[in-house]
């Protein structure tokens, strides 16, 4: 263990009763919770660092977050919260964004905020839409009964694909109806008014879907999800991998870095292992994918399983749209400059439907991203350090077409050639000045830029053509009866947000479910006394 780390390249000899591929924080959830009824866990993790999309990586005097920029439902008031707190022993703690964890301004100067609090949340909107009340109590009510739904959901999941159906129908009847129905088409039977409508799905952005696409279910369930606000893990992101992979390690588990798994070994129809890139086979009595559904019947699945009915139909789906994110290093008080703890959306259009930044290499002017997201990370830890030269955080981050990228995703890192390079620069430039434009005063406290792409977020994280949330979370992804825990082969369980939904918590969810099918009693007796509250 190199500096209190529980990850290392090393595999520690032994039997395994799980293997788990992949540690996003699906992975590491399922791992843990594993460990926690006594499971020896092996978790395999190809990057050199561990997290999936909760990692964070350095530059000389910084270090940010790659996908945790709000997370709510981590207080002890909530099941996730409690099941967090109980998996890593209390070790993982969080700090409020605030008040209002995200601000969003829309063209002609409107601005509204969206606060910690159910009630001021729905003052904010009927103070701005105030000939819209019906609506907005209609539009709440709506959340939160669609969300309270949602739990026979995840309880109709664990059931067996064969019996899939009749169980949705018996146990997920309102969760399906309003999983199958667009949030567009929910949203325009509540109100005509197409700013209210902006507003209503502007945080389509956590889940990667615009509104015509989108299951409004996944809407419903990312207002309930912030409705008391947004957190940050305090030391920062890096911090859940530490605290749940210590749990693995503890019940005498492992993680070792750098070990790719080129397939899962498949005797008969029973998963009893993986193969590593390295030709090493390692067995366990179990096998866990948190690469994703998606990725793991493409990429990991043996002929002929990868080539049967249910691994198509899951290979069919479309992934969510890819992104680029500028990193930024500030030094200087950026709190003058407007930043805070709150992320800030920028919409230069009332269109929702808007889905990306239409970039092409080869145009003379790139145009404006339709949104930026930002994030300044080192304001929502209270443990960071400023230093003498008052470093601070950055992120800014839009969606753009993965197919512009796909020229490069089979070039190595860092050697893709003065084209990319070139691009990246002019979107950096670009980017940059769209932010400048609404936080000018930040211009004088720019000491670093960094972009990533799509083809950068492939060759660490392996997510299907770049996409930061998988599979879409459209309507015909929860038709799809294959997406749940248990695979169709014995022995072999998925786990993540391909499982149940999308952000950090659906993945986190989709690893208790996948523990909870794969060691259904125990769980379920562990898990028992967190829901009782």
């Amino acid at each position: 263990m190199k500096d209190g780390r529980p990850w290392s390249k090393d595999i520690p000899d032994g039997a395994w009763d799980y293997i788990v591929i992949g540690s996003g924080m699906g992975g590491m959830t399922t791992a843990a919770l594993l460990a926690k009824l006594g499971k020896r866990v092996l978790v395999l993790e190809q990057h050199y660092v561990p997290g999936g999309f909760t990692h964070m990586f350095k530059r000389p005097g910084y270090a940010w977050d790659v996908g945790v920029h709000a997370v709510g439902e981590v207080t002890t008031h909530s099941l996730t919260g409690r099941i967090l707190k109980a998996l890593t022993d209390g070790q993982l703690e969080w700090a409020s964004l605030g008040p209002v964890y995200d601000e969003f301004h829309f063209p002609d100067g409107f601005r509204i905020d969206f606060p910690d609090s159910p009630a001021q949340f729905r003052q904010n909107l009927r103070d701005a839409f105030p000939d819209e009340l019906e609506a907005i109590d209609a539009y709440l009510h709506l959340t939160r009964a669609v969300s309270k739904s949602m739990k026979t959901y995840y309880l109709a999941r664990m059931a067996p694909a064969r019996f899939g159906g009749m169980v949705d129908k018996l146990f997920a009847r309102e969760a399906q109806r309003y999983l199958t129905m667009s949030t567009r088409e929910v949203i325009e039977d509540l109100t005509d008014d197409p700013r209210l409508q902006a507003v209503f799905a502007a945080q389509w952005g956590y889940y990667g879907s615009t509104p015509s696409r989108s299951s409004f279910a996944i809407q419903a369930l990312v207002v309930k999800h912030f409705m008391h606000g947004g957190y940050y893990p305090k030391g920062g992101a890096g911090q859940i991998a530490r605290t749940l992979l210590q749990t693995v390690a503890d019940a005498g588990g492992w993680t070792a870095i750098r070990a790719d798994v080129d397939e899962i070994l498949v005797d008969g129809d029973r998963a009893k292992g993986v193969r590593l890139k390295d030709g090493r086979e390692i067995a366990a009595e179990r096998v866990v994918s948190a690469a994703g559904v998606a990725s793991t019947v493409s990429r990991l699945l043996p002929k002929p399983h990868s080539e049967d009915r249910w691994a198509k139909s899951v290979d069919a789906l479309e992934p969510a749209p890819a992104h680029v994110c500028l990193y930024l290093g500030f030094e200087g008080d950026i709190r003058q400059a407007g930043a805070s703890g709150a992320n800030k959306w920028f919409y230069e259009t009332w269109n929702t439907e808007d889905d990306g930044w239409n970039v092409d290499p080869h145009a003379e002017d790139l145009g404006d991203a339709p949104v930026l997201y930002c994030s300044f990370p080192s304001l929502k830890d209270p443990e960071h350090d400023p230093g003498e030269l008052n470093r601070h955080t950055g992120e800014v981050v839009t969606f753009v077409p993965y197919s512009v990228f796909e020229l490069w995703k089979d070039e190595r890192w860092k050697k893709r050639g003065p084209d990319y390079e070139t691009f990246k620069q002019r979107m950096t430039e670009r980017m940059l000045e769209q932010l400048l434009s609404h936080m000018p005063e930040l211009r004088s406290m720019i000491a670093y830029t960094e972009l990533s792409t799509p083809v950068s977020t492939e060759h660490f994280v392996r997510p299907m053509k770049g996409s930061i949330y998988g599979i879409e979370p459209t309507p015909g992804r929860f038709e799809n009866r294959w997406l749940r825990p248990r695979a169709p082969i014995d022995g072999l369980f998925f786990s993540g947000s391909e499982v149940a939904t999308v952000g950090v918590i659906g993945a986190m969810m989709g690893g208790v479910l996948s523990a909870v099918s794969a060691e259904p009693v125990d769980a379920v007796r562990y898990l028992a006394p967190l829901m009782r509250g």
